[in-house]
């Protein structure tokens, strides 16, 4: 799915820093790529500001509080790029190739073409999109959605891109049609961290911001790659290092994050090449095993407690919490035995981590989709608040938990109503403002979708964003969903594998980018987005378009709405004229966003209130609620490996920019399966032998890929780890977690033999 290469593959261990001037480097042989090394720099100067800049359309990762002007990272810089390219993808490349050859293209290609420039068609008579006016596919989307029997024949998912302005819009028109059909790809991330946060806290998100993590005293960092996928906690973490928090790395790779870093905006420790270690204690945990870890941590804190007082905060427990004697016994219950099986850890090791917790006065827990994409996640992520609850971590500064969101404005997206499962309440003060009856039952999220379409009762797939076929898991299925819908819809700024993988009818309409100037009849417009620590701001472009034949996402969502319902009170054209107009309607919905258009244009924006950092616990019982649930069995059975997805370190989500995974030391390679020596040994695979993966689904399907190469890695027997997405395939669709409806995607039953 990378670019063509003509190099050998290659494994050579990294042992430099984590950013510095490895990222320096690479930064700068990807601007010379993308022939932006003027626009480059200038977009580096203002992304992540505050008073004009733009928000990364990268991470989540909050804005430094000190209002650094290098807030950045080396993968943000390559995203911004990527869209920033001076390459056109426009209706001559349409028409040189068909539908049918662009598919035998590899995905960096179709990306590598440059930005799409006007809206398209899918001709099935010649296989060629060709260009259709604005107007017309509006209404092509608007007859088509007319013509359905039910408005649940319909749905609408969004990547997380979205800005929030967009997002409002967007759950308006599927709502004002009449479903709750709108999935996003929170479904396949992060689901399990908001079920969980909400029976234990009663808030879907997280407590803290980056305040916290300046005054904490130790971190905890559970299934994250941060120097890949959230890049700029780097600064965080050699923050907190020098100031002498502890921090933990829980992981089945010991990743470059976990090592030592330096942070390129520090010029002084650049060109001194002084790094920073980012880590006090590395705990490989087996693929699944974090929740025993914590339990084993759990356990530890409760004995230390028979001796020293100050182990357990008695007063916070029982003050601010339910079910504390229900979840002791269990601890209690649990063996050191069990929880070194499962864990893939010893007890001296767990109780390091335990130790590290117990002397911290404030601690944070951050975790990322290591914790959240298994069976388990939401027991997983609810034993985090567990350990939290234990020494009061929570409700004030320095403490709490900090799930770490992927996707640039994921959060904001479910904030704003993207949501296939919404409360009464949101509804209701949704038909209040807005003067429509939403529907009330509960809508498909991703997997349902999915389902949905593959037998036929889903009819038309709008996508905003993203690239719902090369994300999605069980890709032949997907595949066959999607080609199986009447009408796909793909709102894009790039040409990728979703707009080739199409319905009956198609359509790709392209829209305006993160980094460029939207302007409308109310002049220049901003829009609004969430980091994942609960922090609302501004964006506002700074380049011209790419084509002049470009719509804002607001745009597209009201002419579809416009198309779709002819009818309709809800006045889309004139909120797309002034944006302050939506965030005016959005202040009655969105609980926390009073007097939006002032509070928005704040320093760094404002901060939803978080009642559950107040000790206000919106839960049945008014307090936090110590969850019991049962120790899930990881270790894989004789002769299999539990099998792991992730990114590579040139990747951002299904966007491929290279085959090199710099920290991992691979070079020109994808295709392959990382595995500890022993396991290898006894498979009889040498390194960078090829070999044949074969994964059993829990309905016994099996899904294969061969030629794989096995790569020895550092990791607990028993594991293996391969990308995203070429690994998809493996992955079933009922493979999804009962507990969130996440595809399991980090704990795949495979066998490995070696090629025949």
């Amino acid at each position: 799915m990378g670019p063509a290469h003509t190099g050998e593959p290659g494994y050579r261990p990294y042992r430099h820093p984590a950013a510095g001037w490895g990222a320096a480097k690479s930064v700068t042989h990807f601007l010379v790529r993308e022939r932006t090394l003027v626009d480059g720099p200038r977009a580096v100067m203002r992304m992540n500001h505050e008073n004009g800049g733009f928000d990364c359309p990268g991470c989540a990762w909050p804005d430094d509080t000190k209002g650094l002007k290098l807030d950045i990272c080396e993968n943000g810089i390559k995203h911004v790029t990527w869209e920033m390219t001076a390459k056109r993808a426009g209706r001559e490349l349409f028409a040189r190739h068909s539908v049918s050859e662009l598919f035998e293209w590899s995905d960096f290609e179709l990306e590598d073409q440059g930005r799409l420039t006007e809206p398209m068609v899918y001709d099935p008579d010649t296989d060629h999109y060709v260009p259709i006016s604005w107007h017309d596919a509006f209404e092509l989307v608007g007859r088509t959605l007319r013509g359905l029997d039910h408005p649940d024949r319909a749905s609408f998912y969004t990547s997380g891109r979205l800005g929030n302005e967009a997002a409002f819009l967007y759950q308006l028109m599927a709502r004002e049609l009449g479903t709750n059909n709108l999935p996003d790809c929170s479904n396949m991330c992060h689901e399990a961290s908001g079920r969980a946060l909400q029976a234990s806290l009663g808030t879907g998100k997280g407590t803290v911001d980056l305040r916290d993590w300046e005054a904490t005293d130790a971190l905890f960092i559970l299934g994250v790659n941060v120097a890949s996928n959230a890049p700029r906690m780097l600064t965080s973490l050699v923050e907190a290092r020098q100031r002498g928090a502890r921090i933990v790395h829980i992981n089945p790779f010991v990743e470059a994050a976990a090592g030592k870093a330096i942070i390129p905006h520090d010029f002084k420790d650049m060109a001194l090449l002084d790094a920073t270690r980012t880590s006090s204690l590395n705990l490989q945990v087996r693929i699944g095993g974090d929740m025993a870890l914590l339990r084993g941590m759990a356990k530890a804190v409760l004995e230390q407690a028979r001796t020293d007082p100050h182990a357990l905060d008695r007063e916070f427990v029982d003050r601010h919490t339910a079910a504390f004697e229900e979840y002791r016994e269990l601890c209690e219950a649990t063996s050191w035995e069990e929880l070194e099986r499962q864990s893939g850890l010893g007890r001296a090791d767990i109780l390091k981590a335990a130790r590290i917790y117990t002397d911290a006065d404030r601690s944070i827990v951050t975790w990322c989709l290591g914790v959240t994409q298994h069976e388990h996640g939401v027991d997983t992520v609810r034993e985090i608040v567990n350990l939290l609850l234990l020494r009061g971590n929570l409700g004030r500064e320095g403490a709490g938990p900090s799930p770490v969101r992927g996707h640039s404005n994921v959060q904001g997206n479910r904030t704003c109503g993207i949501d296939h499962r919404p409360t009464a309440e949101f509804l209701d003060r949704l038909a209040g403002a807005c003067g429509i009856e939403p529907p009330r039952e509960h809508g498909l999220d991703t997997v349902g979708t999915i389902r949905a379409m593959h037998r036929g009762e889903v009819k038309v797939f709008v996508g905003m964003g993203g690239n719902f076929a090369l994300a999605a898991p069980d890709s032949a299925f997907t595949y066959d969903a999607l080609r199986n819908c009447d009408l796909t819809v793909q709102v894009s700024t790039k040409l990728n594998r979703s707009h080739l993988v199409h319905g009956r009818q198609a359509l790709i309409l392209p829209c305006l980018g993160r980094t460029e100037k939207d302007h409308q009849r109310g002049g220049l417009q901003s829009t609004s987005v969430e980091d994942s620590m609960s922090m609302v701001h501004l964006s506002v472009g700074m380049k011209r378009p790419a084509s002049r034949r470009l719509l804002s996402e607001p745009a597209i969502v009201a002419g579809m709405a416009r198309a779709a319902l002819p009818d309709s009170p809800t006045p889309w054209e004139w909120y797309v004229e002034d944006y302050d107009r939506i965030r005016d309607t959005m202040s009655q919905v969105l609980d926390g966003f009073e007097d939006f258009n002032r509070r928005v244009r704040l320093p760094l924006g404002f901060r939803i209130k978080q009642p559950a950092r107040e000790l206000v616990f919106l839960t049945p019982s008014g307090r936090a609620e110590f969850s019991s649930a049962p120790l899930p069995d990881v270790v894989p059975e004789p002769g299999t490996l539990a099998l792991g997805t992730m990114r590579s370190h040139d990747q951002w989500n299904t966007t491929i920019y290279s085959d090199n995974d710099r920290y991992r030391g691979i070079k020109n390679l994808r295709e392959l399966v990382f595995m500890n020596e022993d396991d290898m040994r006894e498979r009889e695979v040498d390194a960078f032998d090829p070999v044949r993966v074969v994964a059993t689904a829990a309905d016994g399907s099996q899904r294969s890929l061969d030629g794989f190469l096995a790569v020895p890695y550092e990791m607990p027997r028993g594991c293996a780890a391969g990308y995203m997405p070429e690994m998809n395939v493996l992955i079933a669709l009922c493979d999804h977690s009962t507990q969130s409806d996440q595809p399991i995607m980090k704990h795949v039953r495979v066998r490995i033999t070696a090629a025949v």
